[in-house]
């Protein structure tokens, strides 16, 4: 339908409407008038009827004053008699002129007349008598009943007057109501036929324009929803059309490019963008030349990447339209970048661990056959002073190499951890005392402790040597002196921190904050600082490994490490350990013989290394032990089977070659006989004893290398045998005491 056809449509419908609204509105106002002319005839029968009724009430009234007065003879009593009979007279003149138009009324006032006139003479000859002669002669002129009977004929005439009066009334009344009646259908009819007149213009309408309004509705729908998948996406997005000029934008476009507000208009040129978002040296945007001529296809889209001098990463994306505008898309990768470092850090981290982790399990072997042969030997050479000194230059050498084994596995998280709940403020400050005689006078310590500390859930011994290789290397970064401070406090980080240390659980956290006023160190080596053998001591000064064993413990125990330096201001690094929660606190250690224990049980030796099998089944003979060995697992049950009832230890290597490994070697023993006691040994754990880097409930393990002490120490501990000593017990202190 054409808008003419509408148009026309529009002028019969409201012309129909303007016609029946006429004929409604003269209906209605003539019914009115006559409404109102019946109500006014009304108002007139009320007022007959009222004067009518007033006229009898004033004839009585001044008859009932004529008997008061002809009864008592006071003149008080011709007050009501008096005015009543003035009022009569006033009445009967208005009701003349109410009744002009009713001859029949007028008939009947014709008649009152007379009879009131008489009334009135006879209450005036009874009030008179009653004044000259006295009561008796007024009372005989009543007894003569001639005033009672004209006062019954003026009340029959009234009546009449009254009952036709009302029957005119009532008919009126019905008249207009049956009037009033007519104009309330006659509105409702005409209200009726307007409402179906406008439906049906509406029918005739929507019609019309349904087609119309589908589809302008199903274009702003479609206009709406691009919009919001505009705003609704992380890129922005901004479309230029063929003479370069911006059409349309969302959001993210003006953020990303930190645009201003008044730049986002339309019409304003994509020449504005370039010029507005290039920075010295770093254009953001590509020119209108590179667009014009930096393709052959120019149908394809191009892609490319931009960093801000804000750090952001943006990519960038030109697709072209068939008109020759083209829609221009840009992606914030900043944290793609970010979590891509910290992803490919991760993998760094975790190749570097698998190499360090496996050369450390050999080189634990070696280390383990050279330090447990120099022992054996020093115990039976204790007669030459020189041997003795050299033997103790080996086996320190010995023992350094296996610190640096264990460092690299504590970099690498392989390393058994035994966490309990360490009270921080009970155990660090017995580090204070150390700390200051290995620092020496020129380093002053400072200890700050914060009130209601939480206790920390880690290994106690490597948070002790994690924080003694902090104090080392701020030794070394204040050769000349300086200050050392140890912090202890509570810490909260949150799931805002979280977001920006991708490798952090938010939650509550025990810290352990160490800071020197050394020379202090840039971000390029802050950000290496955490890599095996990454050093910026000369050589021969450091192995580059103490950060890295601190990085190690404090993620293997499932903490955070911070480092905050400035070159020439110094260094804070801090550790951040999880809070212990429901754990209680381990008592401080006490003292330990010097001399080693001796025993006289049975030991399975199982180790499939000759050179470590020989010199640990060595050092437990000469113990007084009984030694039994095996090679790997197999070979292990079948000589357990031969001696099934004899052995009390099973000393096993965890990583066993075959079939059988040694934690199934164990289960399979305790099996036959539980109270056979089990130790592993080993230099590089697994997965079989060590979970989420602690050991298992209830296992008992001795790293290699170990010495000879620590095996006899370990053995009769497991075994559960008393000390049994060469001479008289000495106890040494193995760490300072507070002082009381």
């Amino acid at each position: 339908m054409t808008r003419y056809l509408v148009a026309r449509a529009n002028l019969l419908v409201f012309g129909v409407l303007v016609v029946i609204l006429a004929l409604v509105g003269v209906l209605t106002w003539e019914r009115l008038n006559e409404s109102r002319v019946a109500r006014e005839w009304s108002q007139h029968s009320y007022r007959v009827l009222g004067t009518t009724k007033d006229l009898a009430i004033a004839l009585r009234d001044a008859e009932r004053g004529q008997r008061g007065y002809l009864l008592t003879g006071r003149d008080e009593y011709l007050g009501p008699y008096n005015a009543a009979r003035d009022r009569i007279s006033l009445l009967q003149g208005e009701l003349q002129k109410l009744t002009a138009d009713n001859g029949a009324q007028q008939e009947r006032l014709r008649a009152l007349a007379p009879l009131l006139q008489h009334k009135l003479e006879e209450l005036a000859q009874t009030v008179q008598a009653r004044r000259d002669s006295g009561l008796e002669t007024a009372l005989r002129i009543v007894n003569t009943d001639t005033g009672r009977n004209d006062m019954r004929e003026a009340e029959n005439v009234l009546a009449a007057m009254l009952g036709d009066e009302q029957r005119l009334l009532d008919v009126r009344l019905a008249q207009n109501d049956a009037r009033a009646r007519w104009v309330r259908w006659l509105v409702i009819g005409g209200s009726a036929l307007a409402v179906l007149t406008l439906l049906w213009a509406a029918r005739l309408l929507n019609q019309a324009w349904s087609r119309s309004f589908r589809t302008e509705a199903e274009q702003r729908d479609l206009a709406l929803r691009l919009r919001t998948t505009l705003d609704s996406l992380s890129q922005g997005v901004a479309v230029f059309g063929p003479d370069r000029k911006l059409a349309s934008w969302n959001a993210c476009f003006q953020v990303l490019l930190d645009l201003p507000k008044a730049m986002l208009r339309p019409s304003t040129t994509y020449a504005a963008f370039v010029e507005h978002s290039a920075e010295p040296g770093r254009p953001a945007l590509e020119t209108e030349d590179q667009i014009r001529h930096g393709i052959r296809n120019p149908r394809e889209a191009v892609t490319y990447e931009r960093e801000r001098a804000d750090g952001h990463h943006l990519e960038i994306r030109r697709t072209p339209m068939p008109d020759g505008g083209f829609v221009l898309t840009i992606s914030d990768m900043t944290k793609r970048a970010q979590a891509e470092g910290v992803l490919r850090e991760a993998q760094k981290m975790q190749a570097i661990g698998q190499l360090t982790g496996g050369i450390a399990h050999d080189f634990n072997n070696l280390l383990q056959v050279i330090l447990g042969n120099l022992e054996f030997v020093r115990a039976k050479l204790e007669g030459d002073a020189k041997l003795q000194q050299r033997i103790e230059r080996a086996a320190w050498a010995a023992q350094r190499g296996a610190t640096l084994t264990a460092q690299l596995l504590a970099f690498a998280r392989k390393q058994p951890l035994a966490p309990a709940a360490i009270d921080l403020a009970a155990t660090m400050p017995d580090l204070v005392p150390l700390l200051r005689r290995t620092l020496g006078e020129h380093i002053e310590v400072r200890y700050v402790e914060t009130a209601g500390l939480w206790p920390a859930m880690a290994d106690p011994a490597q948070l002790e040597s994690a924080v003694l290789n902090l104090a080392l290397n701020a030794r070394d970064a204040m050769p000349g002196g300086g200050r050392l401070t140890i912090e202890l406090g509570n810490k909260v980080l949150d799931e805002e921190y979280a977001r920006h240390h991708a490798e952090v659980v938010p939650g509550d956290y025990a810290m352990v904050a160490v800071s020197d006023t050394g020379h202090g160190m840039t971000t390029d080596v802050v950000a290496r600082v955490f890599e095996p053998f990454f050093t910026t001591k000369p050589d021969g000064k450091g192995t580059g490994l103490g950060l890295a064993m601190v990085f190690g413990f404090v993620k293997q125990s499932g903490g955070h490490v911070k480092i905050y330096s400035e070159p020439g201001e110094g260094t804070t690094v801090k550790l951040y350990l999880p809070r212990a929660v429901g754990a209680a606190t381990p008592s401080q250690r006490t003292g330990a013989p010097i001399d080693l224990p001796r025993g006289t049980g049975t030991v399975l030796v199982v180790e499939d290394e000759a050179a470590v099998r020989e010199i640990a089944c060595a050092i437990l003979a000469d113990l007084g032990y009984r030694v039994l060995e095996a090679a790997d697992g197999e070979e292990a049950l079948q000589v357990f089977g031969q001696n099934t009832t004899a052995i009390d230890l099973l000393l096993t290597d965890v990583v066993l070659p075959g079939k059988v490994r040694g934690r199934e070697l164990s289960e399979r023993v305790r099996a036959v006989r539980p109270e056979v006691r089990v130790l592993f040994m080993s230099g590089y754990t697994e997965n079989s004893i060590v979970h989420h880097g602690r050991l298992d409930d209830g296992v008992q393990l001795i790293g290699k290398p170990f010495k000879r002490e620590q095996l006899a120490r370990k053995v009769a501990e497991v075994l559960g045998a008393p000390a049994e000593t060469k001479g008289p017990g000495k106890v040494v202190e193995l760490r300072p005491r507070r002082d009381a």
